[in-house]
C-alpha cells in the first residue's frame, strides 16, 4: 500500500535532490547554521513537502497551486547555491552538478504542471 504521490516522479527526485542538499549544508561554516544552512535546508525540503500536499487536494488547480510553490521553493535553492558559490563553500563542479538537477527537476514539475492544467 502506498500513496499516490509516492509514485510521482518529481516527487522521488524532489525527495533525492532535498538529501543532496542537506548533505551539501553539513559542510558549509558553523556561522551559517542560522542563516544560508537553514534556508536552503528549508527551501529543498519545500519542494518535496509541496508534492503530497498538492496532490490531496481533488481539485486540479489546488494541485497546480501547490505545485507552484514547490518551483519557487526549487528556485530559492538555486539562489542559495548561487551564495554558497560566491561565499566560495562550494566549488563549480558541485554547483554544475546541483544546478543542473535543480534544472532537470524544474522542467519536470513546470512539464507536470501544464499537463495537469491541460485535464
Amino acid at each position: 500500500m502506498s500513496f499516490k504521490f509516492e509514485k510521482l516522479i518529481i516527487w522521488q527526485k524532489a525527495m533525492d535532490f532535498g538529501e543532496e542538499i542537506n548533505i551539501l549544508s553539513v559542510g558549509f561554516p558553523k556561522r551559517e547554521m542560522y542563516n544560508l544552512s537553514s534556508q536552503i535546508l528549508r527551501a529543498a525540503d519545500s519542494v518535496a513537502l509541496n508534492i503530497p500536499e498538492g496532490s490531496i487536494e481533488q481539485s486540479n488547480p489546488e494541485f497546480n497551486r501547490f505545485l507552484g510553490y514547490s518551483v519557487r521553493s526549487l528556485a530559492e535553492v538555486v539562489t542559495c547555491l548561487y551564495k554558497a558559490k560566491r561565499r566560495s563553500y562550494i566549488d563549480d563542479n558541485t554547483f554544475d552538478k546541483l544546478y543542473n538537477d535543480a534544472f532537470n527537476l524544474m522542467n519536470l514539475m513546470i512539464s507536470f504542471k501544464t499537463k495537469l492544467k491541460c485535464q
